[in-house]
Order: C-alpha cells, then sequence, then structure tokens
C-alpha cells in the first residue's frame, strides 16, 4: 500500500504504521475532549496534540476516506468547541486549521469535491493571518498555499504569493544588521527569493507582463535594496521642508550604522575575555537584544517620518515601489534582457525604451538544464584537471554554447527583429542559478556572411553589462544628473611586493603611462582605513590585488591589502564616494558569488562598489590570471581616455565599450583560453 504526504499528497517512502492503533487514539481523544477543554493543563494539553496530530498524520497518509472524515470532525470539534481566548490557541494561534488543511486537501485528492479544495485553502489563509508577516513559519505555509493553489487553478494563489513576498521582505528587515538578514537566506526553512521568480512566472502565465516585471524588481536583491532605501536622495524634500529632510537622514543615518556593524553575536569570547561560555552567550544575548530594540525603534520612526513626507503634495509615493513606466526609463540607452529561471515555467523579458514588453517563452526543460550547466561548470572548476587544462576550456566552451542555444539565439532574433542595431548596449538582468553564468559570453555564433572570420560571442555583438536590479541601473544614471562630470582623478591600490602577483608593477606602469592624474596606495601604505578615505576623494578607483571569498559567506569577501589589513565588503558597503564614477577591480573573484543558495541577492564586492557610489565597474567572475592584469589596463583605459569620444559622455558611461575593446584584444592573444576573456564583466550604467 502506498502512503501519501499529507500536505502535497505526493507518494512517500515511509513505512506503514497500524492505523487500529491511531484510530484508537482518535477516539479515546474524542472522548476526553470535553474534560480537557473544560479542566486540561497546558502539560496535558501539549501531550494530547501531539499524539492527536502524530495519529492524523499516519491515517492521513495511510488511511482510507472514513479515515480522513474522523480525523477532520476531530479538529472541526475543537475549532468550534474551544472558547476564543483559551490558553492553548493563545500560544498555539494557528490551531486548528493548520491542522486541518492537511487531511482536507488529501479527502480532496480522493474525492475530487471542491469544497473541501475551497475549506482547505480557507484553513491556509486562516492559520498565516495568525502569525505576524515577520514570521519565518508563516512563510512557509504561504509558499505551500501558493504551491497547492497554483497545481489547482485556484484564484487564491495570487494571494498567497503576495503575502509571501511581504513576509519575506518583513522577515529581512527584522535583522538588526546585514549579517542577520543575510542569516535569513543561509537557514534552512527560508525560502530565499525563489518567491518573487515563482510569483512572477504565475503573472507571465497569465499574461501580465509588465506586473511580472514588478515582482521580480520588488523581490529580489532584497539587502541591496533596503540599504538603498536607506540613502534615498532627499534633495527635492529638504527645499520644500528642510526640517523633515533633516530628521529623516537623521533616522536613516542611525540605522544605516546599526545595519553595516558587526552582528553582536559574532563579537564572542574574542571580544568578552576571562569569562565562561554561560556568562558570553549572557552577555550577548543582552547586547543583540539591545541593538535589536534600538533597531527597531528606529523602523517605528523611520515609518512614522515616511508617512509624514507622503502627505506633502508631489510625495505622495515617497519610497514607494516602483510601477512598471518608471521602471521602464532603465532601458533608456539600450535593451534590458530579464531571464526568469523557475521550475514553473522560464521566460524572457526584454524592455525596451517605448515599446511593449517582448516576452520569449522558454523550452519546458529549460529550467532543468540550466541547472546542469551551473553544476557542470562548477564541478569542472573544482576538478583535479585544472583551470589551464584542455578539459576544463572544453567544459567551459560547452556552457556558452548551451548558454546561446537555450537564451542567446532567441534573443539576438527578437532584437534584430525590433531593428536594434548591432553594437547596441544591452544589459543583462539573470535571475537564480543564471547569476552564476557568462551570459555576456553566449556563443560561439554563427555568422553566413563571414564563414571564415574569427568566432563571434554576444558580448561581440552587443556591449554587454549586467544589473542587479533595474532601479541600481536608474540611480547609476540619475546619481550625477544636473551635475557636471568630475575630473577624471585615480585611485590605484596596488600590491607589487606580493610574490604571488609578479606583473602588477607592469599594471601600474601601464596605467601611469597613460597621463592621467592618479593617486597610489601601494604596499604598506594601502591600508583598509587610507583606501576607504581614497575611494571618497577620486572618481575613479583601480586595485591590483588579492581578492579573497569567503564560501558561504559573502559579507568577508574582501580585498586583501598590505600584511593582514582586508578592505571588507562591509567596509564598502560603509563608504559613500560621491563623485564616483568607475571602479576597475582587477583582482579575483570581484564578482563571484559566494554563497549559491541565494544568487539573486548578489552579494559581491563588484556589487559593493556600485553600491557605495561608483556608477560603472568592471569585476571578474572567477580567479584572474595575473599576466592579464598589464594588458588589460593598457588596453581599456587607452579606449576609455581615447580622444575620439565626445568630451560630454562621462566617464562611466564610456566603460562598457571600452570594456568591450580590450577583451576583443585581449582574446587575440597567443595562448590565450576562454576563460581568461570571459571572466570580465560590466556592471552599471
Amino acid at each position: 500500500m502506498t502512503s501519501f504526504n499529507l500536505v502535497t499528497g505526493a507518494p512517500s517512502q515511509r513505512p506503514m504504521p497500524d492505523l487500529d492503533v491511531h484510530r484508537r487514539t482518535v477516539r479515546q481523544i474524542e472522548l476526553g475532549l470535553e474534560a480537557l477543554i473544560q479542566t486540561g493543563t497546558p502539560d496535558e494539553w501539549d501531550r494530547v496534540m501531539r499524539s492527536l496530530v502524530e495519529s492524523v498524520c499516519a491515517l492521513g497518509s495511510w488511511g482510507s476516506v472514513e479515515d480522513l472524515d474522523l480525523c477532520i470532525g476531530s479538529f472541526k470539534y475543537l475549532q468550534d468547541a474551544l472558547p476564543r481566548g483559551h490558553p492553548y490557541t493563545r500560544t498555539n494561534p494557528h490551531f486548528p486549521q493548520c491542522e486541518l488543511s492537511g487531511p482536507l486537501y488529501r479527502r480532496f485528492l480522493l474525492l475530487r469535491r471542491r469544497e473541501d479544495l475551497e475549506e482547505c485553502f480557507s484553513m491556509y489563509e486562516a492559520s498565516c493571518e495568525s502569525y505576524p508577516p515577520g514570521d519565518a513559519w508563516r512563510l512557509g505555509r504561504l509558499d505551500m498555499w501558493a504551491r497547492l493553489a497554483r497545481e489547482n487553478r485556484h484564484p487564491s494563489a495570487s494571494r498567497a504569493y503576495e503575502n509571501a513576498m511581504l513576509s519575506m521582505q518583513r522577515i529581512v528587515e527584522s535583522g538588526p544588521n546585514l549579517q542577520a538578514q543575510h542569516a535569513f537566506f543561509k537557514r534552512g526553512e527560508a525560502l530565499g527569493t525563489q518567491t518573487s521568480l515563482d510569483y512572477a512566472s504565475y503573472q507571465i502565465e497569465k499574461d501580465q507582463l509588465q506586473i511580472a516585471v514588478e515582482i521580480l524588481e520588488h523581490g529580489r536583491s532584497l539587502l541591496w535594496s533596503m540599504m538603498r532605501g536607506l540613502r534615498a536622495p532627499v534633495g527635492q524634500l529638504r527645499a520644500i521642508n528642510p526640517n523633515l529632510a533633516d530628521r529623516y537622514l537623521s533616522i536613516t543615518h542611525d540605522l544605516e550604522s546599526i545595519t553595516t556593524e558587526p552582528s553582536a553575536l559574532h563579537w564572542g569570547p574574542s571580544f568578552i575575555t576571562g569569562s565562561s561560555g554561560d556568562q558570553i552567550r549572557a552577555i550577548e544575548e543582552d547586547v543583540f537584544g539591545r541593538v535589536l530594540e534600538e533597531q527597531r525603534r528606529l523602523l517605528r520612526e523611520r515609518k512614522a517620518v515616511i508617512s509624514q513626507i507622503r502627505t506633502i503634495p508631489g510625495f505622495e509615493h515617497f519610497l514607494a515601489a516602483a510601477p512598471f513606466h518608471n521602471l521602464q526609463s532603465a532601458a533608456s540607452s539600450g535593451p534590458i534582457i530579464i531571464v526568469n529561471h523557475c521550475e514553473w515555467r522560464s521566460d524572457i523579458l526584454i524592455i525596451v525604451h517605448g515599446v511593449p514588453l517582448i516576452h520569449i517563452r522558454l523550452g519546458d526543460d529549460f529550467y532543468e538544464r540550466a541547472n546542469t550547466l551551473s553544476a557542470s561548470l562548477s564541478a569542472a572548476r573544482s576538478s583535479e584537471c585544472g583551470l589551464d587544462s584542455k578539459e576544463y576550456d572544453q567544459a567551459l566552451r560547452f556552457v556558452l554554447h548551451e548558454l546561446y542555444l537555450l537564451i542567446g539565439r532567441q534573443v539576438i532574433d527578437r532584437l534584430d527583429a525590433l531593428g536594434v542595431p548591432r553594437r547596441s548596449r544591452v544589459w543583462l538582468y539573470p535571475t537564480s542559478v543564471l547569476c552564476s553564468l557568462p551570459l555576456h559570453a553566449m556563443g560561439p555564433i554563427p555568422s553566413d556572411s563571414e564563414p571564415d572570420s574569427h568566432e563571434r560571442y554576444f558580448s561581440d555583438i552587443y556591449v554587454c553589462s549586467y544589473t542587479p536590479t533595474l532601479s541600481a541601473l536608474i540611480e547609476s544614471r540619475t546619481r550625477t544628473a544636473g551635475r557636471s562630470p568630475p575630473d577624471p582623478s585615480l585611485l590605484i591600490v596596488a600590491q607589487p611586493d606580493d610574490p604571488s602577483l609578479k606583473d602588477v608593477s607592469k599594471e601600474i606602469k601601464a596605467i601611469e603611462s597613460m597621463g592621467m592624474p592618479a593617486s597610489k596606495l601601494v604596499s604598506s601604505g594601502a591600508t583598509r582605513e587610507s583606501v576607504a578615505e581614497g575611494l571618497r576623494e577620486h572618481s575613479m578607483a583601480h586595485f591590483a590585488c588579492h581578492g579573497l571569498l569567503e564560501e558561504d559567506k559573502p559579507l568577508e569577501a574582501s580585498f586583501k591589502l598590505h600584511g593582514s589589513d582586508r578592505l571588507t565588503l562591509l567596509d564598502i558597503i560603509q563608504s559613500r564616494a560621491p563623485d564616483a564614477e568607475l571602479a576597475f577591480l582587477s583582482a579575483c573573484h570581484t564578482a563571484e558569488l559566494a554563497d549559491r543558495r541565494d544568487p539573486d541577492e548578489m552579494l559581491h564586492l563588484a556589487a559593493a562598489m556600485q553600491y557605495c557610489g561608483f556608477r560603472s565597474v568592471v569585476g571578474t567572475m572567477w580567479e584572474m590570471a595575473d599576466v592579464d592584469g598589464k594588458d588589460m589596463a593598457k588596453l581599456f583605459y587607452g579606449r576609455l581616455l581615447s580622444s575620439k569620444w565626445d568630451a560630454s559622455v562621462p566617464i562611466a558611461e564610456r566603460s562598457a565599450k571600452a570594456l568591450q575593446f580590450a577583451v576583443q584584444k585581449l582574446r587575440l592573444k597567443k595562448g590565450m583560453t576562454t576563460e581568461r576573456w570571459v571572466n570580465f564583466v560590466h556592471y552599471g550604467a
């Protein structure tokens, strides 16, 4: 006899229990329920309810329709008989709605009675409403409700998804700092931003393409979006109500200080010496509790100030989620290619300025094929063959070719049909596992007109950039709106004395030969404090040192400076570079994801540089060959500073074309492997 999961109806491999024992248990509990309600102690309630739930699970998974009727009847009796405010329901607010939903759904699967399905989803909704939006248990229930409702084409799927998105945001906001907030994505119960991908695919299925874009925008990169909200510009508000603008800035400054501080729970024994383990834990919990209390006070004050700001004419939508007609402005300089990777269905959405959204439905096998490509590339990178081997090069080339067949070919055909010229700017907006795949290098692309020419890739026919969100791209363009571009001033951060970086000295000379004003922080001069200060004083930055990546610890990604000094991702986030145009991160792993469990958060050094103020950033997907630094510097800066540019074009907006030129030239170098040129990526304006 086959068992079934009580919640999903899927087959289970559990051994069959003694159903008669569980039937007797339910009946015995039923006989004693009235007395339990009247005089039961908390311990008795816990013991009886554990037994009842265990028996219901067994009967619901293995039993007959009559068994399901018995289970449902018991819980409905409790639902009707328990008085409002009963001690058990105060400590278990989801009871018995949560327990009822499983047997009801199982009975629906057996009898296909619509009323069971309706009641099941009513129980899901009621059990979810019994918990606050920031409760992780609630998010799990909402996800299951959305999944089952969608499978059965029930209209409540939209409500479940909407509430799941709200819960996800509230959970992230509830952490006192970035480390605690990121921990949400690492915990086993966390669903991460996959919810937004599922919900977007649901809206695409309903042909609500603009809503799908809004969902992706508001449900991905939650940490970056939350941080950007703390740095919202208030110049226009200051002109109308300077006191309110100052109040808002004061609150958000304090919030940002808390958010970017290391977690109290990570201070531990190194912070509190001479104490026992229990004493340390007690002190840590006290510190953490006080930080959490202060953060929540500030959040309440911020909410009140935002409400006050929204009463001012013209500020009704201050910090509100941007609608699609605002988001579409991100495509003002070129198309944006969104690829939603989702187990329900996968799709491409192309945003073109002034044109209705373009939709391309991807094949039913796309989801698994993309997962396979990601896993195979990761396996190839960690194999014993080595990254310089022919085997790895072939594996990477296979991935690029598959990406072209899955995505690139259809995108190129559609852009051609829209009349988008070749060599136009194009921004890539990947999701899920695609965030760690080199979409910019999809190919090679067949050419009927030039069969004997060099191989061409996606980044040859379009000038490619990436963006974590549409809002980040819009911000990179509007940050300096109305201001003249700053005079180029370059900060070089380098470690030429590191024995493993033998070509860094040549890289520095190649940059200096361009004749651009430059300051240098090299060797012992490159400390955490000096580099952070230097970033604030220069419009450009070039890092030529080691980039360090801690697996599953993206907030600890860093640049290796002098000795044991590090400039971490958190250090960069805390910095502000108001006149920053361009950062070239000539170091390993600067655009690589350390945490692959939730790639949509895009936590890497390149994204941090963009957040702290740099409008454009060049980074690396993997390790970088030291020997390529000097060649890339000469080629990149030579094109960036060329007199062929119109002087009015800001440095940040030249950088993507300069990178395209440099990579194309690097690729022609004798002995060049595929990874070395694919490695370089562009983010931003």
